[in-house]
Formats: C-alpha cells, structure tokens, sequence
C-alpha cells in the first residue's frame, strides 16, 4: 500500500483533501445544531413583527420580478382585478392569494417546465399595496382606508387617520386579514406603555376603536351630565362626582339613586353619598351608562320617577375625564 501512494503522490494530497473538506462539513453541521433560535415565546403583542410570509398578493398590487442572471427578464407588473399577471415569456398567470414566496416557487416552476431556463432563481418584491390597506374604523377623527406601504404601526396609522376623539376608549382591537387572530392593544396616556404596546399592522388588518363608557351625573350638582370613563375604563362614585363639580349644599345627599341597566331592565339603588363622602361607607364603581341622580332637599325632587331620568339622561350633556 505505502509502495502504491508513492508511486502516485497525487493520490496521496487528493486524499487529504477530500478529508480537509469532510473535517469543514462536519464542523459546520455542528455548529448548525448547536444554534439556538431566539426565544419568541414571551414576546407581547407590541413587539410583533410584520410576518411577510403572511402578506398575499391582491389586485392592484405592484410587484417587481428579477430573475438572478437574467436581467431582462427583470420587469415591474400590476395585478389586474382578477389576481392574474402578464409576465415576459410565461404570458399571464394568477397570483391572487400568493405570498412573495410562493409566487416565486411558480413562476420558477413554469420556467423550468418550459426549458426556458435552466435553473431559474426568481425574486418577487411586493413594491405597493393597491388593495390592502388598513381599515380604521370607531372613535377616530378620519376613519377610512389607509395605504400600507412599508413598515406601519398602529400609532402611525391612528396618526394619519387624525388621532382619537375624546370620546375613545384607551384600546384598540386588531382584526387580522383572512384569519381567526385578534388581539387589544394599549392606548394608555402613559407614554411609555403606548410605546411599549405599540404594534406593527400587515395590509388587509382592521382596526377599531371603541367608544368609551359614559357616567352620567344628574340632579344639585355643580355641572351635570355625562363623564367619559377615560381611566382605563374605572371610576368611582366620588370620582364622577368630583368631575361634576361636588354637590350643592342643597343636595339630598342621602337620598342618592344610581340606575344601573341590565338584561332585564333598569335596577335603582338607593345610596347614601354623605357617608360615602365622610369614608363611613365603601366608594361603588360605577359601570358604563350608570346614571347617578342627587336630588335636591325638595319634596318633588326626590320624588322623580326613573323614566324621566332615563330622558334626562340622553339629553345631557357629555364631558371628557379631564374638566
């Protein structure tokens, strides 16, 4: 054996190449399996990222095609209303419905087929969304449609759409495109948790912004009305009281009536204020449409009956949580 590989020295250092490159592969399948992809478990839904293999191609959509060493195959196509695309040398094929990646596998797959070329790698970029924008819907200043050209984030969006109005809840619920995930985010008046629930939105999402519950406050007080429970959705009885400007001295304080709707009808209970306001009685949270009614110390006034407190109550007029 040893007389056979001096006979043939190159057989000799094409041996120690061939285990050169077996040592490289080994290694480099090692270092593969050791890898450890990042944990995503713990992520919230503000640092989502837009997943772009979710993203389908719709009509109207704007691609750019390029074929790796064939640059004149490269070229900028819009998607007609039926989803179908006129590509060079292939003639139209529909892509209505594909990702980027499967758009590519086919378009691969038909220029093989056809011997056109060889061992074609396609890259298909999604340039604009002509369909797909985001649906901003509830408590905005402009609700519509806005375009999704890029990265976008639920601020940016509420931003084009002109803000919240005062009467909006501090949430928003995201509806995903063509699919069962939905999900709130934050719209706290903290900076730091609106940035921190701040979420990335694909084109087709929705988003809506609910109208926040309303408290109203009749009767001797010093502004009634109603109050938009703009503190995540809690508030109190002292509290909307201290929003409507406290009582007057006039005030029947201990004869106070709380309407509450239900399933059933309207439930009124009967509440002492002024323990409640001397810390001799719990402060009841209040739910949203709960109409709080002082009377005044007159006979005809405590005597109101619900109905005409119910239309009072519609008539008021509504102020934010922040006098």
């Amino acid at each position: 054996m040893a007389s056979r590989v001096e006979k043939h020295p190159y057989l000799s250092k094409r041996l120690v190449g061939v285990f050169a490159i077996l040592s490289f592969a080994l290694a480099v399948s090692c270092g593969a399996q050791e890898t450890v992809p990042p944990d995503e478990s713990h992520a919230g839904p503000g640092t989502r990222a837009v997943d772009s293999a979710r993203i389908r191609i719709g009509p109207g959509d704007l691609l750019h095609l390029a074929v790796f060493d064939v640059p004149e195959l490269t070229q900028v196509v819009r998607v007609s209303d039926s989803g179908d695309a006129t590509l060079m040398l292939l003639g139209s094929l529909h892509l209505d419905g594909l990702t980027a990646a499967e758009a590519q596998a086919l378009i691969e797959d038909r220029l093989q087929k056809a011997n056109l070329i060889l061992d074609p790698h396609v890259s298909v970029i999604i340039r604009e969304y002509g369909t797909q924008g985001v649906s901003v819907l509830g408590e905005v200043r402009k609700p519509g449609v806005y375009q999704v050209l890029g990265t976008r984030n639920l601020l940016d969006i509420i931003s084009e759409a002109g803000g919240t109005t005062p009467f909006a809840a501090q949430e928003a619920t995201v509806k995903r495109r063509a699919s069962p995930e939905k999900f709130t985010a934050s719209l706290s008046n903290d900076p730091a948790q609106l940035l921190a629930h701040d979420v990335e939105l694909r084109p087709g999402d929705t988003v809506i912004i609910p109208k926040a519950g309303i408290v109203y406050v009749l009767g001797d007080v010093g502004r009634p009305g109603g109050y938009v429970m703009q503190n995540s959705g809690r508030i109190s009885l002292l509290q909307v009281v201290a929003m409507a400007q406290g009582v007057n001295r006039t005030a029947a304080r201990k004869h106070t009536r709380l309407l509450r709707k239900t399933a059933s009808g309207v439930d009124e209970t009967i509440l002492d204020l002024k323990r409640v306001l001397e810390g001799g009685a719990a402060d009841p949270e209040l739910h949203p449409e709960d109409i709080v009614y002082i009377p005044p110390s007159t006979a005809k006034s405590l005597l109101m009956r619900t109905p005409s407190l119910l239309e009072a109550a519609t008539s008021a007029a509504v102020y934010q949580a922040v006098p």
